[in-house]
């Protein structure tokens, strides 16, 4: 099978790897990953896969599936166009909107499979299955790999815990604009190590505020990494707002402390605040109760990815081949004259 990995943002390249691994391990398939330059200028794989730049490439090697965590992918190249999704934030309005670019959806567990099965009875034009999330192999074959580096944060700062702060990059959701003086004293007065990892599209005003309290506080560690997993499994509980990652650590079935998510009360599975002077009563909340906090993770654990078993990729590539043998690789994908518009303002021209 001729497979594309449709690399849009910095945030898709852990999503997409265990495809690329999962392909390898077959043994009869051709990758070839497209990299949006203009979000992924440095690309670090580049010394271990085949990728280009170019969707004029992408159309010459005629993919017969095309795997995507992004919300659009061109329209006319061929494939099966298969959305894999970029998280787990349900509450986000754009998680369920369908623009109509994707032939099925591959989704993470049964939460998600309810309401994408319910959207495609609407539209009538996808498919449907339940896979798991990519990124849980990558966690699965990982999970104790960064011990070590966890256990040399607790040296170095002579801390018992180590905290992560992984908030989104949504100015209408993001907590970085009033987390910063809490951050600080949470810091200074508790046991704790602090990581601060933010998402690629943050903006450098909170990038650079962040960077100074680093530089200020000896126990709140800037990290520039693109891969927030790795620092999950070292942590052993985040702080957050509305970001998909907060998913991920209750996926790892570690507790997790929110300023003001967007989430339905009844939807809460986790610690919530409404003011950032509340952090450090909400962690010794979280960590003196644990076993409230545990019953409320299974609840997501079961629903959002119960397929921590790291065999999501090798699903999703059978997936792939069975909607090809039932419906042929797809020419290209048809859509109204927006979605054309919006694909090629964002990709460029098909090539003619």
């Amino acid at each position: 099978m001729k497979i594309c990995l449709f690399c849009e943002n910095k945030y898709a390249i852990s999503i997409l790897e265990p495809l690329q691994v999962e392909a390898d391990r077959e043994g009869n398939n051709q990758v070839l990953w497209y990299v949006h330059a203009p979000r992924i200028p440095d690309f670090p794989l580049a010394d271990k896969v085949s990728y280009t730049n170019s969707i004029a490439d992408i159309q010459k090697f005629h993919p017969d599936a095309i795997f995507v965590p992004g919300n659009i992918v061109p329209y006319y190249l061929s494939g099966v166009k298969i959305q894999v999704f970029h998280g787990y934030a349900a509450e986000k309005k754009d998680h369920w909107v369908i623009r109509r670019y994707f032939d099925t959806y591959f989704t993470q567990g049964p939460f998600f499979t309810r309401g994408f099965e319910k959207l495609a009875r609407k539209y009538g034009d996808f498919e449907v299955l339940e896979t798991g999330w990519p990124r849980q192999d990558w966690i699965f074959k990982n999970l104790h790999t960064f011990d070590d580096e966890r256990q040399q944060y607790l040296d170095t700062y002579k801390k018992s815990r180590i905290v992560l702060y992984a908030p989104t990059f949504s100015p209408s959701l993001t907590s970085l604009p009033f987390m910063r003086e809490s951050l600080r004293d949470f810091a200074q007065k508790e046991d704790v190590v602090v990581l601060m990892k933010f998402h690629p599209l943050t903006a450098q005003e909170h990038i650079d505020n962040y960077r100074q309290l680093a530089q200020e506080v000896h126990n709140i560690v800037w990290i520039d990494d693109i891969n927030v997993t790795k620092y999950m499994l070292m942590s052993d509980l985040m702080i957050s707002d509305t970001s998909s990652t907060i998913y991920e650590e209750l996926l790892l079935d570690k507790p997790v402390i929110t300023l003001r998510a967007a989430t339905k009360p009844q939807d809460l599975h986790w610690c919530n605040i409404q003011e950032p002077e509340q952090l450090r009563d909400a962690y010794h909340e979280v960590m003196d109760n644990d076993g409230k906090y545990t019953d409320m993770r299974r609840w997501i654990i079961d629903n959002y990815d119960p397929y921590l078993d790291g065999c999501v990729a090798k699903r999703m590539l059978e997936g792939a081949r069975d909607y090809i043998s039932r419906h042929g690789v797809p020419e290209r994908r048809r859509l109204n004259l927006w979605r054309k518009y919006t694909s090629i303002k964002t990709f460029g021209w098909p090539n003619k």
